[in-house]
């Protein structure tokens, strides 16, 4: 899936077309934003981006074998989420419809006598 599909997905939900653009560019926006002042987003049920320091080290070129030295830098890793990856590995059923990586809801306490 790429940007437009994203926001064809997103028009199917909200009906507009506009809107929707509008609403996935604010919130990749913010997300990169975020990641590269430092911080780490974290959307619950689908994963983590969080910005990490590599440190330099030398590496092999794989065409001919020579060494290679690479300097330190910042990458971005991505955690999926617990809820992503049971769907991904089919440990849980994709709903029909509905957001799939939304929460269960808490099992109801007992009442009290």
């Amino acid at each position: 899936m790429n940007k437009a599909q994203l926001v064809d997905a997103v028009t199917q939900a909200t009906g507009d077309r506009a809107h929707a653009t509008l609403a996935v560019e604010a919130v990749l926006d913010a997300m990169v934003r975020a990641v590269v002042a430092g911080e780490t987003v974290s959307v619950t049920g689908f994963g983590s981006l969080t910005p990490e320091m590599r440190p330099a080290r030398t590496a092999r070129n794989p065409q001919n074998g020579q060494p290679v030295e690479l300097t330190a830098r910042r990458v971005v890793r991505f955690r999926p989420g617990a809820r992503f990856k049971q769907l991904v590995a089919g440990r849980r059923d994709m709903p029909d419809s509905g957001i799939c990586i939304r929460k269960d809801p808490k099992t109801p306490k007992p009442a009290r006598p």
